[in-house]
């Protein structure tokens, strides 16, 4: 009974009203109808990015106060000194949007070709004293560069923090760019993604962080699910997360972390992990199921074990 009594608990936790909960956005051209899945009546997502600078026509009807749009600047072209991104947010200002946040470069230690920005730290820091600091000075909070989960995340961030001190610093007054939030990436299991999270504090220990991707990539269903509410009641409970966004708004069958942590099914109806994360109870769908539904078990364990990888990209 007290096994039962605790799965309930877990699942309506899961479940439970977050004013932390956004969503990371990637529209389905295919079924425009999935995009309105996300925004739903009752839905718990609060914000979104889209890993753009504009805002997407699918909730251009909502407001700021409704469904908060982020925008990110995701790379650098080849003038780090462009002030697009910039030019952007700022006309969005200027026409009342209420913008509060941005985001920096995706992913910037990782290769194009894994999803990458790959961009060298002094050009990005380039970048961001050409278009964040000035956005910080008009009262927008800042979100550093969202590096990959890899061991070369760490060293690309200080190096990039480095070369910006110095592009801001003047004669013997050394000062440092600015920034107010810590976005993190995450793709294996949730002893991994702890470590990983507190490695960031152990090196900022004032930084509030944000999750803007994660998941347990490729797992069988149970795991899956397992890592999902035991990541949630983690993110709740720490105040020093300031938000999170789970990667898994598309159908299963576009699933590029595999199919099981999709919020929808092959068929477009939530899953479990899909419908817990808006707020809602279990499906009880099949992420790999078609049109048809099928029961599947839904219980919480804890995971172990820390991923491995080395991608740095610092000169």
């Amino acid at each position: 009974m007290r096994f039962l009594a605790g799965l309930l608990a877990i699942a309506r936790l899961s479940s439970a009203a977050s004013s932390k909960r956004g969503l990371c956005f990637t529209p389905n051209e295919a079924h425009p109808q999935d995009n309105q899945v996300w925004v739903k009546p009752g839905s718990d997502l609060k914000w979104y990015y889209n890993y753009q600078s504009l805002p997407s026509p699918a909730y251009a009807s909502l407001s700021q106060d409704d469904f908060e749009y982020i925008p990110m600047m995701w790379g650098v072209g080849s003038n780090p000194n462009d002030t697009t991104f910039y030019d952007q947010v700022k006309k969005l200002v200027d026409d009342g949007t209420k913008i509060q946040h941005v985001l920096g470069f995706n992913e910037p230690d990782g290769p194009a070709d894994q999803g990458g920005s790959n961009i060298k730290p002094k050009d990005a820091a380039q970048a961001w004293v050409a278009n964040f600091e000035p956005l910080g000075k008009m009262g927008i909070k800042l979100g550093l560069p969202a590096c990959t989960g890899s061991l070369g995340g760490l060293p690309w961030l200080k190096q990039f923090l480095g070369n910006c001190s110095e592009l801001v610093s003047t004669g013997s007054e050394k000062k440092n760019c600015t920034w107010d939030f810590l976005p993190v990436h995450w793709y294996d299991n949730f002893a991994g993604l702890a470590s990983h999270i507190g490695e960031r504090r152990a090196t900022w220990p004032d930084a509030e962080i944000w999750v803007t991707e994660y998941a347990y990539a490729h797992q069988d269903l149970t795991p899956t699910q397992e890592f999902y509410n035991q990541s949630i009641d983690y993110f709740e409970k720490l105040d020093y997360i300031g938000r999170y966004s789970y990667f898994g708004a598309f159908r299963a069958s576009k699933a590029n972390v595999g199919p099981n942590a999709a919020f929808l099914s092959n068929g477009g109806k939530l899953t479990d992990i899909g419908s817990w994360y808006l707020g809602f109870n279990a499906t009880g769908v099949n992420p790999q199921s078609g049109k048809g539904a099928m029961a599947v078990p839904s219980v919480v364990l804890v995971g172990a074990g820390v991923a491995a990888g080395l991608v740095i990209n610092l000169f």
